[in-house]
């Protein structure tokens, strides 16, 4: 793929002596000039027009389009990408991250034009697979059905991921790791990545620790946890590649988590595992991009994301009071018209668990709710007198 993308660079720099100037804007401080495409065929990004990137990448198996889950522009960029695309190799399957593969015979009634928005989201059980609202990512479910481009379901079950978080890969059965097959081993590189989310974890603020080592048992598991979800998603995208019997290959998009693509540590790394290299990634680049991290590795392109002037969202508040008690954090006060007293939360709960973790002092609550990103839902477990309940958090979505 770099050979491509190296010509690609060739050809613009031949083009732009022809013409004495190119058409591309100079880059900004931030190395990446508003609403346009950039090779990362080395050391720095190198501006390139979209019509000439998208006919290249068009020719590789399977292309991996990252976003923010919660950022409606990098979801605008995906559909845009997707038009390009399909333009190209109308013969086309987009594979979401968002859907479990259990829901996979729901998306097949979508696109056939069977169901309503409504009926689609509530059989795919939107809500409790996918935390997030349905708007950011309607546009492209509407364009699958539109063009009746198949769409496949990537993920698993998050309770084969937890599973594998908690007791390993090895300690899961067989039969419920949902068919998927033993992950290719972490990278070096990809482990120092997740070492620092790791260190971020929610169900870490609750110890006392100071340090948390690489060895701990863990940390492997945590590992492991994040290859076999790499490897699920790489295995539904592979499968698709195949050729039905009188029609082109078709090209396998997938829709995922900028963690799953960027270095090539997730998801490519999987696909090359199982032989699968004729891979293409693009991903959405903030106008404050790191261009220390723009280079030859981190994608074969990225889009410059014009910077939308927004309200700064205030930190996410529950509205509660908390003290440690046993067994949990018990809620001495509840501010009036706040996210508690919506969700229905009361003086005197006890909050027992959080994001299926369980709590045992203040801090943890805290490192969970501030770590959460705007327009997402919070899962808890509260315990009211002899009743244990589940309630769910609905932070507001950014303005």
């Amino acid at each position: 793929m770099y050979a491509i993308l190296a010509g690609i660079a060739l050809a613009w720099a031949v083009s732009a002596c022809a013409v004495g100037k190119t058409a591309h804007p100079a880059p900004t401080d931030a190395c990446l000039a508003p609403a346009a495409w950039y090779t990362l065929a080395g050391e720095t990004p190198r501006a390139v027009s979209g019509p000439e990137l998208l006919a290249e990448i068009a020719k590789q198996d399977i292309v991996l389009l990252g976003e923010q889950h919660d950022e409606a522009d990098h979801h605008q960029w995906q559909l845009q990408t997707l038009a390009g695309l399909h333009l190209l190799r109308p013969q086309m399957v987009i594979g979401f991250e968002s859907f479990p593969r259990r829901v996979q015979p729901v998306l097949d009634k979508w696109v056939a034009g069977e169901l309503t928005v409504k009926q689609f989201l509530e059989q795919a059980e939107w809500e409790k697979v996918w935390n997030l609202p349905a708007e950011l990512y309607l546009p492209l479910f509407q364009f699958a059905r539109i063009n009746r481009i198949p769409m496949v379901a990537l993920n698993v079950n998050r309770t084969l991921t937890e599973a594998i978080s908690k007791q390993g890969w090895d300690a899961v059965p067989a039969e419920q790791k949902e068919g998927v097959s033993r992950p290719a081993p972490a990278s070096e590189a990809y482990k120092d990545f997740l070492y620092d989310v790791f260190k971020t974890h929610p169900r870490l603020a609750r110890k006392k620790a100071a340090a948390v080592s690489r060895k701990d048992a863990a940390f492997r598991f945590f590992v492991e946890s994040q290859t076999a979800w790499d490897r699920a998603i790489a295995e539904a995208l592979a499968r698709r590649t195949s050729i039905e019997a009188g029609r082109p290959r078709p090209l396998v998009v997938g829709i995922v988590g900028n963690g799953h693509v960027r270095h090539g540590y997730g998801v490519p790394h999987q696909l090359r595992d199982l032989g699968v290299s004729n891979v293409g990634t693009l991903l959405p680049a903030d106008g404050k991009q790191d261009c220390e991290e723009l280079k030859r590795g981190f994608a074969d392109a990225v889009f410059a994301v014009p910077e939308t002037r927004r309200d700064k969202p205030p930190r996410p508040r529950l509205g509660v009071r908390l003290e440690e008690a046993e067994g949990g954090v018990r809620i001495v006060n509840v501010v009036s018209n706040s996210l508690a007293e919506k969700t229905g939360l009361r003086r005197g709960d006890h909050i027992v668990s959080v994001a299926g973790i369980p709590v045992a002092n203040i801090s943890a609550v805290i490192s969970a709710i501030r770590i959460q990103p705007a327009g997402t839902w919070l899962p808890m477990q509260v315990r009211r007198a002899a009743d244990t309940l589940d309630v769910v958090i609905k932070f507001p979505p950014r303005e």
